[in-house]
């Protein structure tokens, strides 16, 4: 069966069915924490949090973009992205992360990096973030550190990341 996700800019009713999702995918409290945490900070951007809603409107899915920066180049973190258990790996997810990038695209954003399953965020374009000379400040595999430029005609600057302060990196 073929899902035709909806995913829109997450409102303010959606908050604790985010969280919801959050601790449902992740099974503790940490995600979800987070994302409360982030949305307290200068980091958010209005309209980078995307949820993936079911035919009935339930929020099943959510993918969140934050500043951070790669040396001192402005750049996207894209993190935590999360689906019920009852609707992984049917396309939830993937719908969440190509309506957030779209949307950053949108907004004249560059630059998006990520830790996470090379496997998953290769489809869409994130590649090595060692090759452009990316790194982070803590012990993490070479392959799970990936970037991607929205826009082809500025490529990713080398460096390394600085997260937003609730991430503790």
């Amino acid at each position: 069966m073929v899902n035709a996700w909806t995913t829109r800019a997450e409102a303010p009713g959606d908050i604790p069915a985010i969280r919801e999702v959050n601790l449902a995918a992740f099974g503790t409290p940490l995600e979800a924490d987070l994302v409360d945490a982030l949305r307290a900070d200068a980091s958010w951007i209005e309209g980078l949090s995307v949820v993936t809603t079911a035919a009935d409107g339930t929020v099943v899915g959510h993918a969140l973009l934050t500043r951070c920066h790669i040396a001192d180049t402005p750049a996207l973190c894209l993190a935590p992205v999360a689906v019920r258990p009852g609707h992984q790996r049917t396309g939830a997810g993937s719908a969440a992360v190509h309506a957030v990038l779209q949307a950053a695209e949108g907004r004249g954003e560059c630059h998006v990096v990520v830790l996470g399953d090379p496997s998953f965020y290769s489809r869409f374009g994130f590649g090595r973030a060692s090759e452009h000379g990316i790194g982070v400040s803590i012990d993490v595999p070479d392959e799970a550190l990936m970037a991607l430029t929205l826009d082809p005609g500025r490529p990713l600057p080398s460096g390394v990341v600085r997260y937003a302060a609730p991430f503790g990196i």
